[in-house]
């Protein structure tokens, strides 16, 4: 899973671009934050686990009407395209890789941690990044929160084969 930080910097540039004034701020970092904050993330991600998030199982049961909703399909899409498009393997370092580029994100990006997930971002002030790197994460949450997300559900509601193909990840 892209950690706590990368989840709540894709939304907060999500907010910030799109400004849908019926949008409320505190469901939506909710709806963002809940997927990752439960120990079985089989059954809030729609598939084994947060690297195979199924967004056409999420929508067949739950709509975009609530910010939360909204919120929390940001997240799995945010997990989708984190491991089918943007990076080639998974590897534990990127925990560490997280812990280095956490502070960086939260300045840049004017992340406000929830309470509920202060206790699970860590902070590393040396080392160097292993796989991942800030270009690589800026683009990612560039181009995520680009998106809108109303017609990404649209889309993967008329064509889910597009939507459900999961890369075998590969583990190093």
């Amino acid at each position: 899973m892209p950690g706590y930080v990368i989840h709540l910097a894709v939304a907060e540039e999500y907010l910030k671009k799109h400004k849908i004034p019926k949008e409320d701020y505190i469901q939506f970092i909710e709806g963002i934050i809940f997927p990752d904050s439960v120990k079985d993330k089989s059954l809030t991600h729609y598939g084994k686990g947060s690297s195979e998030a199924n967004l056409y199982a999420f929508l067949q049961e739950n709509n975009l009407e609530t910010s939360f909703k909204r919120g929390y399909f940001l997240h799995l899409l945010t997990d989708y395209l984190f491991y089918n498009k943007y990076i080639p393997f998974f590897s534990k370092d990127m925990y560490h890789d997280y812990d280095l580029l956490n502070k960086d994100l939260i300045n840049k990006y004017h992340v406000k941690l929830p309470e509920k997930v202060r206790n699970e971002v860590f902070f590393k002030n040396d080392g160097e990044l292993k796989i991942l790197s800030m270009t690589l994460v800026d683009n990612f949450i560039k181009n995520v929160s680009d998106l809108n997300i109303d017609s990404i559900s649209k889309e993967v509601k008329e064509n889910p084969i597009k939507w459900t193909k999961i890369k075998p990840l590969i583990k190093k």
